[in-house]
């Protein structure tokens, strides 16, 4: 049954698939975070290391997050690996472990792709969906994630 909550059934269940695309993301973003952390090594390392487990900490609490708004508004959240694979816009790279450098710029390259599909999911959840509370829940991320892209960014060696 759907909470009552002022929002409209159809918009609701479109809300839904917002939220799960979101949680998809962040799974997948999750993933490479941790997959980067085992797997670092030369210039920087500890301190990268610390970083990056930083960040997936904060994700890892974000996606619980997004679990939970999803219940919040009567809605099943996705859970398996195959799930977040293919609702995901993140691209996996399996058995490929790039240099720190390309772990860097994809790991921004993630975070910017993430920014902008709250970005535009945002403008959906106010404006056609009238979910202002969603709204104002996926800016608060898209803050995080646009702060995890700078922090990153700044690893940047100049060419």
């Amino acid at each position: 049954m759907l909470p009552d909550l002022g929002i409209a059934k159809k918009n609701l269940t479109e809300v839904h698939k917002i939220l799960n695309k979101v949680l998809a993301n962040g799974n997948m973003i999750y993933i490479k975070l941790r997959k980067f952390h085992w797997n670092l090594s030369g210039d920087n390392f500890m301190e990268l290391h610390l970083l990056f487990e930083d960040q997936y900490d904060a994700v890892a609490e974000a996606v619980d997050e997004v679990a939970e708004r999803i219940s919040t508004l009567g809605g099943v959240a996705i859970g398996t690996t195959s799930e977040f694979a293919d609702l995901s816009d993140l691209n996996e790279t399996p058995g490929k472990v790039p240099d720190t450098q390309g772990m860097l710029k994809e790991l921004v390259a993630d975070h910017e792709t993430i920014v902008k599909g709250l970005r535009e999911n945002i403008d959906k959840c106010e404006e056609d969906y009238k979910d202002a509370g969603t709204a104002d829940f996926l800016t608060a991320l898209m803050q995080a994630h646009e702060k995890m892209a700078w922090k990153l960014r700044k690893y940047f060696k100049e060419s």
